[in-house]
């Protein structure tokens, strides 16, 4: 099967998923389904991981092939990693995968996938009365807020909603990586632990990448 083929079939599933994404109801429909990353304070990024695997179980291998600690989340012809972007931000840079991991997939495989879904977030508001909700369901401050505020960095707006615009299919090859030429360093990981350098790409820079396309 050919990666327009793949990306159809996939497609075609996904278009069926749900376009309103309230953060309260994501997260219980995570925590009640043993979804193991309910607790994410980025839920977004994580609720779509998880309709994907529901949705996709059948068509993709689910999880996808490890590299070290780094493993991507499905294996279909190439392997595939779900990601979600807000539309309504000035960045259009997302953070793809571990930059040494990604290049040896696209050695072993020729290219590596992202399915990337897209819509508008809708954030929290001033008395932050999500944010305690959900610290609340998970029984209080977590070890990484608390180290954040010992390190006293500013807490960031949780997002409550999310409105799915489209979802796209984007090919990462050795020309991509080229193209892009921006990595990601310097930054921590939710147990406050230095991250591995992971992979930037500029979504305005790689339109011949985007294959397929499914709006809502």
């Amino acid at each position: 099967m050919n990666f327009l083929t793949t990306t159809q079939q996939v497609g075609k599933i996904l278009s069926s998923i749900p376009k309103m994404w309230d953060g309260r109801k994501s997260i219980l429909e995570m925590k009640e389904s043993g979804f193991p990353h309910w607790k994410q304070m980025e839920w977004i990024g994580f609720y779509f991981q998880f309709l994907c695997e529901h949705y996709l179980a059948k068509v993709i291998e689910i999880p996808g092939p490890r590299y070290g600690n780094v493993r991507f989340d499905g294996l279909k012809d190439i392997p595939w990693d779900f990601k979600t972007h807000a539309m309504n931000t000035s960045s259009h840079q997302i953070i793809v995968n571990d930059s040494q991991a990604t290049a040896q997939a696209i050695k072993d495989y020729g290219a590596v996938g992202l399915i990337l879904s897209i819509g508008k977030i809708l954030y929290n508001d001033e008395k932050r009365t999500f944010q305690k909700w959900h610290q609340a369901l998970k029984g209080g401050k977590s070890k990484y807020e608390r180290e954040r505020i010992k390190r006293g960095a500013w807490s960031r707006l949780r997002k409550v909603s999310f409105n799915l615009q489209q979802i796209s299919f984007i090919r990462i090859t050795d020309d991509t990586l080229v193209k892009c030429g921006s990595f990601q360093g310097d930054f921590r990981n939710s147990n406050g632990n230095p991250r591995r350098e992971k992979i930037l790409i500029d979504l305005e820079e790689i339109d011949k990448e985007l294959v397929y396309l499914v709006e809502f």
